[in-house]
């Protein structure tokens, strides 16, 4: 009897062991099977982003059709091609001083810089940046007006005796404003729309230089705004000034666009008399551009339909900085919520837009750590997902080498337009001139990721021989000082 006893239990216990081994199994195979989906969403998304070079040259031509179209007519194309009124760009005889503001992101900048002509060239620089407080981007004009100025003001008060301007002469300033503005002269224009997370509708259709001069008047600052430049035009004029051949800027920031030197004659749409020089400074606001051929996905267009100016700056949406970090989010998310990449609770954090930016997103493609340490403290400070695998945090570096490398090649298909329509792309007989593009914006500047994929990029579209005549400089703060040469080249005391 006693022996029956002792096989009951144990064939009890091995049924029970049969049947724990049993969920173990099945729970490995949840856990493979999940794995499996969140690598195939990872290779989906590689796919879709894929930018083979016959693509890249689509692009490209796409961008040259539009740039055409733009110049015809007002409205005759996604890119506005607007017309800066710079016809002249610093030849280094400037003199004297001059302030520049410029407004084109979350922080907007103040400087100071005195320009000692052909001799002494760039004397000296002093700029304070500022941030501006969320709820200004989309609150009243007069409001965020109000608050630089008055922040010019402090920053002139901090000015010694040796600055102080002769009596009855104002103080000049170019005013650097990175939004689609159609310029009616050097200083006035209307504002087409905001971009870069700005929404302020009692500014659109205003002219911007009026508005700012009211505002200096009412925080009592004596100051004349000479020129109202892009900043990507500023990065042009300040790129001129310190290398004679540059003749296209881009900015590659938290927003994205580009500028370059066009013959007059080729712009349908001025009707003005033709400028002394022959040549028009146009603001492409390529960030606008879009085309059949940009590889965008599932992700992109959910992004665009939430985003505060849904159907509009696609190509910005896809290779800028305001964005990459988001795209990133929203693939980890569905991740998370269709394959259980980070457990079986989606972090509450994930779901959050535009918690992960793109400078967390370039640290973690930037680490080289044996187990990626930067990748999950990134994962862990900001997302609050702990004890993340190497095997997962290595996914997620994939993913922002998808990312980025899709923005980057993108990118440099669009100065490949630029040069395409500038005829620049080819190398002429006998002609030993270089080809310079200036550089700027965060973006290109700190991510190295993005900024050498994008030249080698460019490299492979232009083949060996012309790639050897065109050269990219990196136009550090060219936006500002651009604005304060552009003011000191067309100064009411010149």
């Amino acid at each position: 009897m006693q022996k029956k006893v002792v096989l009951a239990v144990v064939c009890a216990t091995a049924v029970a062991g049969a049947v724990t081994a049993a969920i173990v199994v099945k729970r490995k195979m949840r856990t493979g099977d999940k794995w499996a989906k969140a690598i195939e969403i990872v290779k989906d998304m590689e796919e879709k982003c894929a930018t083979p070079i016959g693509k890249l040259k689509q692009i490209a031509d796409a961008m040259v059709v539009e740039m055409h179209a733009g110049l015809a007519s007002e409205g005759g194309s996604k890119l506005k091609m607007l017309i800066s009124y710079v016809d002249n760009l610093p030849t280094g005889d400037e003199n004297g001083l001059f302030y520049a503001l410029d407004l084109g992101g979350t922080n907007f900048r103040v400087l100071r810089v005195q320009l000692g002509g052909k001799d002494g060239r760039l004397v000296n620089q002093e700029f304070a940046e500022v941030p501006i407080p969320p709820n200004l981007m989309t609150g009243t004009s007069e409001v965020l007006f109000d608050y630089i100025a008055a922040e010019l003001a402090k920053f002139v008060a901090q000015e010694g005796e040796e600055l102080r301007l002769p009596p009855g002469k104002m103080r000049e300033l170019g005013f650097t404003f990175s939004f689609p503005v159609i310029q009616t002269s050097i200083a006035s224009g209307t504002l087409v729309r905001w971009t870069k997370g700005f929404s302020i509708d009692d500014t659109v259709g205003q002219d911007v230089v009026m508005e700012l001069t009211k505002a200096m008047e009412r925080q009592g600052v004596h100051m004349h705004v000479s020129a109202l430049v892009n900043d990507t035009v500023g990065t042009l004029a300040g790129g001129r000034y310190f290398h004679k051949d540059v003749i296209a800027a881009v900015i590659l920031g938290t927003g994205t666009n580009a500028a370059y030197v066009e013959s007059a004659q080729a712009i349908p749409k001025w009707h003005g008399a033709l400028p002394e020089s022959g040549e028009m400074v146009i603001n492409m606001e390529w960030g606008n551009f879009r085309s059949s051929h940009l590889p965008l996905t599932d992700y992109d267009l959910a992004l665009d339909v939430e985003s505060l100016n849904a159907g509009e700056q696609i190509f910005e949406k896809v290779i800028s900085g305001m964005y990459l970090g988001e795209i990133v989010r929203r693939v980890l998310l569905n991740m998370a919520e269709e394959a259980a990449f980070f457990g079986d609770t989606v972090p509450s954090k994930l779901k959050i837009p535009f918690i992960l930016r793109t400078p967390d997103m370039s640290a973690m493609h930037h680490d080289t750590s044996s187990d990626l340490k930067v990748v999950g403290n990134k994962l862990k400070d900001i997302l609050e997902i702990p004890n993340t695998s190497l095997k997962a945090r290595r996914v997620v570096v994939e993913l922002c080498n998808i990312v980025a490398t899709r923005g980057a090649r993108l990118a440099a298909a669009g100065i490949l337009g630029i040069l395409k329509k500038m005829g620049k792309d080819t190398v002429k007989e006998g002609d030993k001139n270089r080809t310079v593009i200036a550089l700027d914006g965060g973006l290109y500047e700190h991510y190295s990721e993005y900024s050498k994929c994008m030249e080698d990029t460019l490299n492979e579209l232009l083949g060996e021989e012309v790639s050897k005549s065109i050269e990219i400089v990196h136009s550090n703060d060219g936006s500002g000082i651009g604005a304060a040469l552009l003011a000191a080249s067309h100064s009411h005391y010149r």
